[in-house]
């Protein structure tokens, strides 16, 4: 069935490459036309692992193409998904001021039974606002549907989550939108992927419940961690041991410098909003948020005291800038917080990330240099701190690390080291709740 996907960003390019790998005719629709350009030349505005390949070879077999041209992608359509950005306003809510563009859109040029899908992230009762929207805007009576289907893709695994996803939900309020998007998610049925059939408002809560969720456990794992230290207790074994019960599960049990992104922050923040607009205070929600808001400072901490109680004049290498491996988003970075946090300080810093260094190059920052590796960065430096997992930096050459900084140091903010195996290599090491 032919697919219209409004925004060519991350949830709306991933959608519609994985929807025309599915073997659906999709149009990926920006208004943004060098963007569009751009994706017609096949080059990805976003680093995705294997999205560039699935766009490539879907765009030459015909099955997908983008467009500026809204009004003819909607009237060619059988459905619509809205996928565009829903940023955050001045209070934390959601600003759906695109979402309401495209329903207008919708509703002008609607010629035929269409359903209209939200899968931005959005708050309960955007579908009952969508569905007013084009009742009020639409030039010519036709039926339609509108329906939810949130996204709960991994940045950096989001082709293997919307292949093989966890779950599919969707929220319909008729048989017809239901059936046909349970068509859509036909292929998943081989492989036994559970869809959960639901109403609109409940599944847009899915969304923002599930998400409040994953990051209570990485604040609360961190305060864990907190503790762990004057202790002497290791939060790596504690957060094992908690894993293996299988009520809690391991996973988003690592401590480290705080939750980050596009998803976490915004979506914890519109949760406790959401709530206060129905006179719910959603406490453990805001103390999930009041944990991660102060993470960075005392990251900031833990690595003044190990170079030696002050960062004026020191020379550091970070490791990592994004907010977590194989992505290049920057926002709500963890690791860019505390690039600033040591400029701050006094210290200069030496960076390297494998994918982001382009796009923060030209931004004002002085007291920082961008290296061409992780061993250019660490080049003279007081010390190294890790700040982002990636992969290339699991397997790092210590040796030539030791000889080529001035002091031996590491500051593991990831725990992607053992601290006994680290001081036997002769380094001083610090990682967090170990």
């Amino acid at each position: 069935m032919n697919i219209c996907v409004v925004g060519t960003g991350y949830v709306g390019l991933v959608t519609g490459a994985c929807f025309a790998e599915f073997g659906n005719p999709v149009c990926c629709v920006d208004k943004d036309a060098s963007k569009v350009d751009a994706l017609n030349r096949g080059e990805i505005p976003i680093y995705e692992p294997g999205l560039e390949d699935v766009v490539q070879r879907n765009a030459k077999a015909g099955r997908l193409t983008f467009s500026t041209d809204l009004p003819t992608a909607i009237r060619d359509s059988l459905v619509v998904f809205i996928a565009v950005g829903t940023p955050q306003d001045e209070n934390g809510r959601a600003d759906l001021s695109f979402v309401r563009e495209v329903a207008k859109a919708v509703a002008e040029n609607l010629d035929s039974y269409k359903v209209v899908v939200t899968k931005s992230t959005v708050p309960a009762g955007t579908g009952k606002m969508i569905r007013e929207i084009i009742e009020e805007h639409q030039s010519e009576e036709h039926p339609f549907s509108v329906a939810s289907n949130p996204e709960f893709l991994r940045e950096g695994s989001a082709l293997e989550d919307f292949m093989r996803p966890n779950r599919v939900v969707l929220g319909t309020e008729d048989e017809a939108s239901a059936a046909i998007l349970r068509d859509l998610y036909r292929p998943l049925y081989l492989i036994e992927t559970p869809i959960v059939v639901t109403n609109v408002v409940t599944a847009e809560l899915i969304k923002y419940a599930s998400n409040a969720f994953l990051a209570t456990k990485i604040s609360f794992i961190n305060e864990i961690a907190d503790l762990c230290e004057p202790l002497g207790a290791d939060v790596h074994v504690v957060a094992r041991a908690m894993g293996l019960d299988r009520r809690i599960g391991p996973k988003f049990l690592h401590p480290g410098p705080g939750y980050g992104g596009s998803c976490f922050p915004k979506d914890t923040r519109a949760a406790v909003e959401i709530g206060k607009d129905h006179d719910i205070d959603l406490r453990i929600v805001r103390a999930v948020i009041e944990v991660n808001d102060v993470r960075v400072t005392r990251m900031l901490e833990k690595i003044r005291i190990a170079v030696g109680g002050t960062l004026e004049g020191k020379t550091l290498a970070l490791l990592g800038l994004t907010f977590k491996p194989n992505t290049d988003d920057l926002r709500e970075s963890p690791a860019m917080a505390i690039l600033d946090g040591l400029l701050a300080g006094g210290a200069r810093v030496q960076a390297y990330d494998p994918v982001a260094i382009p796009l923060v190059r030209d931004e004002a920052r002085d007291g920082v240099t961008y290296c061409a590796d992780e061993y250019e960065a660490a080049q003279g430096t007081d010390g190294l701190v890790l700040a982002t997992e990636w992969n290339q930096f699991r397997g790092l050459d210590f040796a030539r690390l030791k000889d080529s900084m001035s002091h031996p140091l590491i500051v593991d903010l990831r725990n992607i080291y053992e601290p006994s195996r680290m001081r036997e290599r002769g380094f001083d090491y610090t990682g967090v709740g170990r």
